[in-house]
């Protein structure tokens, strides 16, 4: 079982989806968790300690200042000892209170207190799961690593239709079960990650570019940082630090990146392609300052090199995911890209929409396969993405070693 003998917090508060907390519970038990409810004061209103308590075989903690022993206070014990904190159902209020450091209650204080990865299930009215300040507030979370399970759409209890329901129990236990699996699946593995936009260069204080933030990359190198990779990250110019402990190699040019990646690439066991690469280039680079004149001015572009067609072309044992940012016919576009590129999988997505486009904090994407398949993912964090796209990874490169019997 994924989750025998794991630590996990359940963190349970105030909202008519409480009472599905206690078959979450039930089920990470069954698999062998051993799990801690901690209840704030509204969540009690809606069911009473005493059922987790049976359940959990645990005691439920329901006050602030409870003590485990004269010298052990409890929520300094329990952060310190939890391998998962997961909050489900997450209201508006207690996204809010943590987004903004307020501890004042258990569940608060254990929340700043614990170095243990968070994940939250939010559950609210759809119009407050709408609003902008939740909004706000959920995206600093998430830029502080917490994670979160997309609610669900649908008919909520308060008899409004929309996306702010709990995700179903199923899913809240899969998000455990994968946080688990995730630990070391790219332990031993090299993975080559391409991020942000190129610049190619007019004169010394103009150049062609797009408004890739990197944002989608460098989620995915972190990602795979941190399931065991020993992570390459080549990176056009962003306003993003480089995660943590990954070989950093920043570009401006489609030409450097090229040369950088194609010298990492026999190394490498994965290779995702996220960069938004400039096609074209201007032909001639003007040493000095294009001035201001009469009449227009003529810029005559080449082509830039196809990394990621090139990569295809030359792969051996690599897994090879590629991105397809579009405006128009998306699904057809990147069929044809998957099968043209010798792709193993490709992250297709419409840049046309704000919300998940450029610079956006969040993603919405269809992954597609060489045999024509598809999986249409929900909208989510880019780091949620980014472990998306990471779980099919790992399964490719298992396939991969299992049909050649070389790399395990």
């Amino acid at each position: 079982m994924s989750l025998q003998d794991r630590e996990i917090v359940l963190g349970v508060t105030g909202g008519i989806a409480a009472y599905k907390a206690v078959e979450v519970l039930r089920r990470l038990v069954q698999q062998g968790a051993n799990v801690h409810v901690v209840m704030t004061r509204s969540a009690q209103e809606f069911v009473g300690p005493l059922t987790f308590q049976t359940l959990a075989r645990n005691p439920v903690i329901t006050e602030m200042f409870a003590l485990t022993q004269e010298t052990d206070i409890q929520h300094i014990s329990l952060a310190r000892r939890a391998d998962l904190v997961l909050i489900a159902p997450a209201t508006a209020n207690v996204i809010g209170k943590f987004a903004h450091g307020i501890a004042d209650d258990f569940l608060t204080t254990l929340l700043l207190a614990t170095r243990a990865p968070i994940l939250m299930a939010p559950a609210m009215n759809p119009e407050m799961y709408a609003n902008g300040i939740v909004q706000d507030n959920i995206a600093s979370l998430r830029a502080r690593q917490v994670r979160f399970i997309p609610p669900g759409a649908g008919e909520t209890a308060c008899n409004e239709v929309g996306v702010g329901r709990l995700a179903e129990v199923s899913a809240i236990v899969e998000a455990v079960e994968r946080f688990f699996l995730q630990g070391r699946d790219l332990v031993g593995k090299k993975v080559l990650v391409t991020a942000g936009p190129t610049e190619e260069p007019l004169d010394p204080v103009r150049f062609l570019s797009n408004p890739s933030s990197g944002k989608m990359g460098y989620a995915l190198a972190e990602a795979s940082q941190n399931r065991g990779a020993q992570v390459v990250l080549v990176s056009g110019p962003t306003l993003l630090a480089p995660p943590p402990n990954v070989d950093f190699y920043p570009i401006k040019t489609a030409l450097e990146m090229r040369a950088t990646v194609m010298r990492e690439l026999e190394s490498s066991d994965v290779v995702i392609k996220a960069a938004a690469v400039a096609d074209y280039r201007p032909k001639t680079m003007f040493t000095s300052k294009i001035k201001k004149r009469e009449g227009e001015l003529v810029v005559q572009l080449e082509r830039n090199p196809d990394i990621l067609a090139e990569i295809g072309s030359q792969k051996r044992h690599q897994v090879l995911v590629g991105f397809a940012a579009e405006t128009d016919d998306l699904l057809a576009n990147a069929r044809a890209k998957v099968l043209q590129k010798n792709l193993d999988m490709i992250v297709a997505n419409n840049v046309r929409s704000t919300e998940i486009g450029f610079r956006s904090n969040e993603n919405k994407v269809l992954l597609i396969y060489p045999d024509g398949s598809i999986e249409d993912l929900p909208k989510m964090s880019k780091r949620e993405v980014a472990d998306a796209i990471l779980d099919r990874v790992v399964e490719l490169v298992r396939r991969r070693a299992g049909a050649d019997g070389t790399r395990p």
